[in-house]
């Protein structure tokens, strides 16, 4: 059977289309200078993954991922920062230096980035502090269709291993601070909302964060 020409094209269109979109390439993480040598590892703390000892390997995702989080609606259960403001956390200052760190009140912090409408993420990053290796407390990631985190909640990251946050009780191990920032694998979740919850650190009660990453494509 003879496909007429117009038919062959369309169908060389669509599977161009198919191939482009899920074709992959490193995300374009641009990472701070940083601050510290070293990653050593930090007394008392329990359930402390081992550094890599090497950069982090580029994160493959599909071509056109970019980070949506820039310049979006922060919100944080402390509504007053210690210091700094709350749209620091999402305006591409990854520096950890005086001026670009936002501190919360002591106690369970969250902060939820408004991603404005529904997107495909392939992963996040946070920076909570790097000027030294910390280790941040019931570190919890999740996503959500609404800003309340009722519907269709879901969990990106959690290291609260005794439920402290009040949202379940975490497998993932604790992790030292550096300037690579904490990358975590969104496995192409959608969601509207995203949430980053902490607990103080090991030198520190207060909560800390310097920026925050969301690696991802609208869905259409």
């Amino acid at each position: 059977m003879i496909f007429p020409l117009a038919a062959v094209l369309l169908s060389a269109i669509a599977f161009n289309a198919a191939a482009q979109s899920s074709a992959l390439e490193p995300l374009p993480i641009v990472l701070p200078k940083p601050l510290f040598e070293g990653t050593p590892e930090p007394p008392n703390v329990p359930n402390l993954e081992k550094p890599l000892g090497r950069p982090r390997p580029p994160f493959l995702a599909p071509v056109g991922a970019a980070n949506v989080a820039l310049k979006k609606p922060v919100a944080a259960s402390d509504s007053d920062p210690v210091i700094g403001n709350l749209d620091m956390i999402a305006d591409g200052n990854k520096a950890a230096t005086d001026g670009s760190i936002v501190e919360l009140k002591p106690g369970v912090q969250s902060v939820v980035i408004d991603l404005e409408s529904k997107h495909t993420i392939y992963a996040v990053l946070v920076w909570h502090y790097h000027k030294e290796a910390r280790v941040y407390h019931d570190v919890v990631v999740q996503v959500a269709d609404d800003p309340d985190f009722i519907t269709n909640v879901r969990t990106l990251f959690n290291n609260d291993s005794d439920n402290t946050a009040g949202m379940g009780i975490g497998k993932d191990r604790h992790y030292v601070e550096t300037a690579e920032g904490r990358l975590i694998d969104a496995k192409g979740v959608e969601a509207h909302y995203i949430r980053f919850v902490s607990n103080g650190s090991d030198k520190t009660k207060a909560n800390h964060y310097v920026e925050i990453e969301v690696f991802a494509k609208p869905v259409k």
